[in-house]
């Protein structure tokens, strides 16, 4: 199973916290990653946002269909995106979350170390994490970092 998490783009300050918008230059970041991700990412991809207007913003960069799950919001839990992906029994089907930090770095901390810690992703960024079999047991490994600016 490849899991690839998507921090939401640059996005403008302010309240209410849901509704705030990227700005001209997380337009810009979402649209770069995006247009990599059309060139990488595995064909078969189930795409999961945050009901965050800026995450629904950056999933839509894609211009693919994408699910919004309320348990991807700014007050979700690294059981609660687990459960959303339905980690570790989805099977061979890719995923794509479109979050926000403290989650998703918590997340790639978990799968990759078997310990939840604060590891940070930026703004904008994607960290690509694959389940690979060796013998006897399941890895997940890190497959790719994209960062923010990429190509920008």
């Amino acid at each position: 199973m490849d899991i690839l998490l998507w921090r939401h783009a640059e996005a403008e300050q302010g309240a209410p916290d849901l509704k705030r918008k990227l700005t001209a230059r997380g337009e810009k970041q979402a649209a770069q990653l995006a247009e990599w991700l059309k060139q990488h990412a595995p064909k078969k991809l189930r795409i999961l946002s945050s009901p965050a207007l800026r995450c629904q913003q950056t999933a839509h960069a894609l211009g693919q269909p994408f699910t919004t799950d309320q348990r991807l919001g700014t007050d979700g839990t690294v059981s609660n995106l687990l459960a959303a992906i339905d980690w570790p029994d989805g099977g061979e089907r890719a995923v794509l979350v479109v979050g926000h930090q403290p989650l998703l770095g918590q997340a790639a901390a978990l799968l990759l170390s078997g310990e939840e810690a604060n590891w940070t992703i930026k703004k904008g960024a994607l960290w690509w994490l694959s389940k690979r079999t060796r013998p006897g047991t399941a890895q997940m490994v890190l497959t790719a970092v994209i960062p923010p600016d990429f190509g920008l």
